[in-house]
């Protein structure tokens, strides 16, 4: 016998109730992300080589979902089923250490391009992670700020890149470097705090002093310049108590990179190269792959819309017509899971490409390795992913090169 919390087991009913909600829609230029491929069209023939066959296909398939609705306490299977009596519970903020501190610098194959597994987290980061921006008085919406639909006027200013480890023109990436471009972000995503709050998000755990501050300011400041006018990207505060910011014209990648693709998903196939220079400016996982816990939001809100931007890519591309690339498909996969290695969609689309391709070893390759992830994660496969998966494996026995005439782009349904 084990005994919950009342909290506890609210948290349980809760987790339960958001569960059971319907999706969102997608919104705005969102909504054109298109669904997964469907129907898979057989070509007329096939080298043997290139055939894939079911004899070669024995992988183990994943576990079935455990049934358990018949054993689920009465109470919990009524949030699952009715839950709009319950509550969200916010979590109590915890308390910030005091000291003042700063962290100091310190033959061809199949799919060359697989991503690595993801690695464990180390537990320092994970418990940075976890801490709550507690001088925010609520947490906010993960969006950029707005993009301009006109491309930024002075082509010189200095640029903010999120989209992979933090970098900032002209500032260096050793010493006090790699702080003063994560401080430079986060001026960028959450402009017009007070010093006590960029204290605090800057570090945590022991949130800087007012003296470190200023200081990296000013190192920012000189590092960055100013534009042809005179006039300083980080601007001086006139009194104390104004807040911290930097100057309009200062440029951020994830910025240019929702204007490539919030004017280019509307237009179908014909805005594909503009996609594809948005996926072109991704160097990695954003922030770095592990950002302060202010920025953990919008890093989730750029993963997120990576991957649909890959998985667009990679759908347009695919199939036999005018826009059929399948290098381009699968550079845009290589992207989209070098940012997030569980992506399932994506591996859904890696094996449609290799199945177009008749690489029998590209897609043994790409189902061994998404059943791997999903036994790191101890959970079982979409199913999705296992229905394509016994469709391209048991299926007529040859490879599938055409997704042609009987493959329907259709609007993804709201999620």
């Amino acid at each position: 016998m084990q005994r919950l919390e009342h909290a506890a087991y609210l948290q349980i009913t809760t987790a339960l109730k958001v569960s059971g909600q319907p999706p969102h829609p997608a919104e705005g230029p969102w909504q054109d992300v298109p669904d997964e491929l469907e129907g898979m069209q057989q070509p007329t023939q096939a080298s043997p080589e290139e055939s894939i066959t079911p004899a070669a296909a024995s992988l183990p398939s994943p576990p079935a979902a455990t049934q358990v609705s018949g054993e689920v306490f009465p109470a919990l299977l009524a949030a699952s089923t009715d839950p709009s009596g319950l509550r969200l519970l916010s979590p109590a903020p915890p308390s910030l250490a005091g000291a003042d501190s700063e962290a100091g610098p310190g033959t061809e194959a199949a799919v060359p391009w697989a991503p690595a597994l993801p690695a464990e987290a180390d537990s320092a980061d994970t418990a940075q992670a976890a801490e709550a921006d507690a001088p925010a008085a609520a947490v906010e919406e993960a969006t950029a700020p707005e993009a301009d639909d006109c491309e930024a006027h002075d082509l010189h200013a200095p640029e903010i890149r999120v989209l992979g480890p933090v970098e900032v023109t002209g500032v260096d990436s050793t010493g006090h470097g790699p702080r003063m471009a994560q401080l430079a972000a986060l001026l960028y995503f959450r402009p017009g705090r007070s010093a006590d709050v960029l204290c605090a998000d800057m570090d945590p755990v022991s949130p800087w002093s007012t003296s470190t501050l200023n200081a990296r300011m000013q190192g920012l400041r000189s590092s960055l310049g100013g534009d042809s006018s005179g006039n300083l990207y980080v601007p001086r505060r006139k009194a104390g108590e104004d807040p911290y910011r930097l100057a309009p014209g200062v440029r951020c990648d994830w910025t240019r990179f929702l204007q490539l693709v919030e004017r280019s998903l509307p237009l179908g196939t014909s805005g594909l190269t503009e996609l594809e220079k948005a996926l072109a400016l991704v160097r990695g996982k954003p922030f770095g792959g592990r950002p302060l816990p202010w920025a953990e939001p919008y890093a989730q809100e750029m993963i997120t819309r990576i991957i649909d931007v890959a998985h667009t890519v990679a759908t347009y591309r695919i199939p036999v017509g005018p826009h059929h690339d399948l290098s381009a498909a699968r550079q845009a996969v290589a992207t989209g899971l070098d940012v997030d290695p569980t992506a399932e969609l994506l591996y859904r689309d890696w094996m449609r490409l290799e199945a177009a391709r008749g690489n029998r070893s590209g897609l043994h390759t790409a189902i061994t390795r998404v059943q791997q992830v999903n036994r790191d994660l101890d959970c079982s496969l979409e199913t999705e992913t296992t229905q394509l998966i016994n469709e391209l494996l048991n299926g007529s026995g040859t490879a599938v090169r055409n997704l042609g005439s009987a493959t329907s782009l259709t609007k993804k349904a709201p999620r």
